[in-house]
């Protein structure tokens, strides 16, 4: 503000003020750092290729890996969904394919992940009693079979052996169990699931207690289960590793009832369909080649909405009747999601480049839909994200 001199003042004008200065206002805080996270990049679309890798669960040759070994360019390159471990090699008639001991099992698993360029499922047929590729001889715990937890009826105790099971599974690094076996012993004299003690009990209620409380043991330590064999094996008079299978006049429809609770309870992680023929849901094809039998018994009925796992895809049943091309292309039509090819006594090096280039080949001509192959994607990135090493 200026101040104006009074009038007839005699004393000298004082000179005005200065103009008072406008303080600088001060600068604003620095604003506090914030804790929102950093949001990771968008991940990439996968390509029909990398889709279609994943869809397949193949066996390999080794108990270590090189730079040669076809899996390593499998898991690296065409995105692999999967390996299985065995201890038997079919095509030399030896033993020790994967298998030799804990420590190199271990070592190898660490090799498969760190190949791979999305963490694999590491699979393996350990039910227990007969059927074991982890066997004692190896350093492995004794575990006994599905026959005898039915036979001695003790919940604790099938929790107890489930849980040695699922553990030895965790410590190798195996994230997924073919197992457990929910068909009923409706044959005594069935050549492939009673000859082994692979079933629980003729009875559905025992057969789903036990096998609940197997499953709910695996999920403790990280391990999935896959239900076998869909839509039940166990009134066959012919092993399907060996031949075409007719239960037409055989299976019942109590052999549901185990597939039907589990999936209801929310505890299935995959289900296995068998290689068997049933005129009752096709008139043509075996199971795993059935839509009629997948996509409408198992999905539409039972309301099954998780990964469907083929059996072998080499064995006898399927091979000597349809080829590996067609067998392929029909499983996916049926909806089979992933194609297990255990490559061991059929071995092919280029077996996982050639079935991908293949599908991809299926697709683009329109033969296969592309969404056909988006929704096994899915289901399979869904399964393995509760799966410990794949999420």
């Amino acid at each position: 503000m200026r101040h104006t001199a009074l009038p007839h003042q005699s004393h000298p004008q004082r000179p005005p003020n200065p103009p008072t200065p406008t303080p600088t206002p001060p600068a604003p805080p620095a604003p506090e750092p914030t804790l929102a996270p950093v949001l990771p990049a968008e991940p990439a679309r996968p390509t029909l290729a990398q889709m279609i890798g994943q869809m397949l669960l193949v066996g390999f040759r080794g108990t270590a890996l090189d730079p040669t070994n076809p899996v390593v360019a499998d898991l690296q390159t065409a995105n692999l969904g999967g390996v299985m471990l065995s201890d038997y090699d079919g095509l030399y008639k030896t033993w020790g394919l994967n298998i030799t001991d804990p420590q190199q099992v271990q070592s190898l698993v660490r090799e498969l992940h760190s190949v791979a360029a999305t963490p694999p499922l590491i699979a393996i047929d350990q039910e227990g009693g007969q059927v074991m590729r982890f066997k004692p001889q190896y350093g492995f715990p004794t575990n006994v079979g599905h026959a005898e937890l039915g036979a001695t009826n003790d919940l604790a105790f099938t929790r107890e052996q489930a849980t040695v099971i699922a553990k030895t599974l965790a410590e190798m690094g195996v994230n997924l169990n073919f197992a457990p076996v929910v068909d009923l012993n409706i044959n005594p004299d069935n050549p492939v699931i009673a000859r082994y003690g692979r079933s629980f009990s003729a009875q559905p209620a025992q057969v789903l207690a036990h096998a609940l409380v197997y499953i709910l043991a695996h999920h403790a330590a990280g391990v999935g289960c896959t239900l076998k064999h869909f839509p039940g094996h166990g009134s066959s008079t012919v092993d399907s590793h060996e031949d075409w299978v007719d239960v037409t006049a055989t299976w019942q429809w109590q052999e549901l009832e185990p597939y039907r609770a589990l999936i209801d309870a929310g505890v299935v992680d995959a289900i296995m369909t068998a290689h068997i023929y049933n005129a009752n849901f096709d008139s043509n094809d075996p199971a795993t080649l059935s839509p009629a039998t997948i996509n409408g018994l198992l999905r539409d009925q039972l309301g099954y909405t998780g990964v469907v796992i083929s059996d072998d895809l080499q064995m006898a049943a399927i091979t000597r009747y349809y080829g590996p091309d067609l067998a392929i292309q029909q499983a996916i039509t049926a909806g089979v999601d992933m194609l297990l090819i255990a490559n061991n006594a059929m071995y092919a090096a280029d077996t996982v480049p050639r079935t991908v280039a293949m599908i991809e080949g299926w697709v683009q001509q329109g033969v296969i839909p592309l969404e056909r192959i988006e929704l096994s994607y899915q289901r399979i990135q869904h399964m393995k994200s509760s799966l410990a090493g794949t999420g």
